[in-house]
């Protein structure tokens, strides 16, 4: 649909000063066929060849750039269940900005004056915090949280379940782990899943690797290209492969 024919159908929901282009494009009806309407707020600005789907809240002076995706329901099989296809509950806040070819799913909310880089991807029900930056060509997977204030730079993986707090900085190409087994649809075993957490002010430089369940305490810093196999103490300089307490970061 078009915005015209969203209105015309009862399900746009807009302030009077906003801006979209005659090329967006409004989806919504999820896979249940449940119809959500879309509300947009004053300022904001959705370009050419978005797609919106039902169920989601654009903020005021919030962008969505063009070839983006924002609001999809999850369709198909994923850690450890099927997802039916639900939409709604995604909200993009006061001053965001959703960088275009990102792709951001149902039930993800994005904090104000937060940015979601080029081609990043946002699964169902990530949560961001205000005043984020998150880099282009960036997987964060599904129910991560991540507070406010945090930096994650280009090419990074998040796994499903990961905590970023307040503060957090992670260089380029940081890949996390939740699963010790590896376990993919093995009939007689569900998997067991332990992301790792990043607490307040932590610090991870760019190529490391951090296997699931472990903890970088607050304020610690890790060296880059480390593999850290185990919790980092808070306050704590650690480098290495894999990664070693050296010192006190400064």
């Amino acid at each position: 649909m078009t915005a015209s024919e969203l209105d015309h159908a009862g399900l746009l929901h807009a302030d009077n000063n906003v801006a979209i282009s005659r090329y967006a494009i409004f989806v919504p009806v999820d896979e249940l066929g449940t119809p959500r309407p879309v509300v947009i707020r004053s300022g904001a600005v959705i370009e050419p060849f978005a797609v919106v789907h039902g169920g989601t809240t654009i903020g005021e002076q919030a962008r969505v750039e063009e070839h983006t995706v924002v609001g999809k329901p999850e369709l198909g099989y994923a850690v450890g269940k099927i997802r039916p296809g639900v939409g709604g509950g995604t909200v993009i806040s006061a001053g965001a900005t959703v960088r275009s070819g990102a792709v951001v799913y149902a039930e993800v909310g994005i904090g104000v004056n937060t940015l979601v880089g080029h081609h990043t991807l946002l699964r169902t029900a990530v949560q961001v915090g205000a005043d984020t930056q998150l880099g282009h060509h960036l997987t964060v997977e599904r129910e991560a949280r991540i507070g406010r204030d945090v930096r994650c730079s280009p090419g990074s993986h998040i796994t499903s379940s990961t905590v970023l707090a307040d503060r957090v900085f992670l260089g380029a190409g940081v890949r996390t782990i939740n699963d010790k087994k590896l376990t993919w649809r093995d009939p007689h075993r569900e998997p067991t899943l332990a992301a790792p957490r990043f607490d307040t002010g932590a610090k991870v430089g760019s190529g490391c690797v951090l296997l699931a369940s472990v903890t970088v305490g607050e304020h610690a810093l890790v060296g880059a290209g480390s593999l850290v196999t185990r919790d980092i103490p808070p306050g704590a300089l650690a480098y290495g492969h894999p990664a070693r307490v050296q010192g006190e970061a400064r």
